[in-house]
């Protein structure tokens, strides 16, 4: 929905007083008989729906669960409680679910409260869930508890039945469809090396190596996608089988749109930068888009790569799933409007 609700950076009022009016128009998502909110909401008429092609109308994962950092953060602001309170009511129904081997399908329809399609991804679809539990606790100075435990849990889970070694030893993360593991890694799922990094100091059971080993595997294994290019731009999915290993099969999986990573050699363009359709072509074709996460992620890692860590110190900072810096919020003793005393 929205993940760049306001600026704790400039201090400026005229940022919040925006956030709120737009958070606002944004509340009616809600409305859906279980609270899980819909895809998209009219901001005028306030009516929602969802995505004809979502599993039968259901709500995505990584939709409805990416927006505890930005509500809680209004919450904070405004001392409103209503935007704590809709994203803790997500957080409290999925508790209460049955997940099929511990994992989270990418699929819930908001009426009925029930799983659609049983397909679970830590790449599109499901990828910021995991990555707002483990920052729902980094953001509260490590007292909401309840999400890193909901974190470690779905790791587990993760590690246990999607996570696999290739018989050339690089370690992936498939996706789980259809009661089956699908050998395929999407380009979105590499955000997951970082996530394992950061997510290691507070690992239950002394993990702590163990998750930053598994989190530097992860890296070297997306690196390898694309090292095993032409452009040295990585696809957007690449397989594991049939004596392929980090490379694309499918003509609609080879191309790249401009993610987070180095990219000024083939996709610089007179108007700006633009992704490319074959990663393996010496020759590539534009696809004449340039996406709007490239400004708010891409050039935003870049300058923060090549800048002193006291810029935006990691212990001060919380990066949305866009690359958003929103503070970590040191209550002390305080507690939210709407929430339960801390314990």
């Amino acid at each position: 929905m929205v993940h760049n609700v306001v600026s704790s950076l400039s201090g400026s009022q005229v940022f919040k007083l925006k956030a709120v009016q737009l958070a606002e128009k944004l509340l009616p998502a809600f409305n859906t008989p279980t609270g899980i909110p819909w895809a998209m909401v009219n901001l005028k008429s306030g009516v929602g729906r969802n995505w004809g092609w979502a599993s039968g109308g259901s709500s995505i994962l990584a939709e409805f669960g990416t927006l505890h950092m930005e509500f809680v953060h209004l919450t904070y602001l405004t001392g409103n409680p209503a935007y704590y309170q809709k994203v803790m009511h997500i957080r409290k129904l999925l508790a209460k679910m049955d997940r099929p081997n511990g994992l989270y399908p990418n699929y819930l329809n908001p009426r009925t409260g029930r799983w659609g399609q049983h397909h679970t991804s830590v790449g599109g679809l499901g990828d910021s869930f995991y990555e707002y539990l483990l920052k729902a606790w980094l953001m509260s100075d490590r007292t909401d508890t309840e999400a890193r435990k909901t974190y470690d849990d779905a790791i587990e889970a993760i590690e246990r039945h999607l996570i696999r070694k290739s018989n050339a030893g690089l370690t992936f993360i498939g996706e789980w469809k259809n009661g089956h593991l699908e050998r395929k890694m999407g380009h979105l799922t590499c955000f997951a090396g970082g996530m394992f990094a950061l997510g290691a100091d507070g690992s239950p059971d002394d993990k702590a190596g163990h998750y930053l080993q598994l989190g530097a595997e992860i890296a070297h294994t997306c690196h390898e996608s694309y090292d095993r290019t032409v452009l040295k731009l990585g696809p957007e999915a690449f397989k594991f089988d049939s004596g392929l290993e980090a490379v694309a099969v499918r003509q609609n999986e080879k191309y790249y749109i401009l993610r987070p990573e180095a990219i000024d050699k083939y996709c610089r363009v007179s108007g700006g930068f633009s992704g490319v359709k074959d990663v393996y072509s010496s020759n590539p074709t534009y696809d004449d888009v340039q996406q709007s996460f490239f400004l708010a992620e891409t050039l935003k890692y870049l300058y923060l790569l090549f800048s002193s860590d006291e810029l935006l110190p990691l212990e001060s900072w919380v990066f949305n799933t866009e690359a958003h810096p929103l503070p970590v919020l040191r209550l002390g003793n305080m507690t939210l409007p709407g929430s339960e005393a801390r314990r």
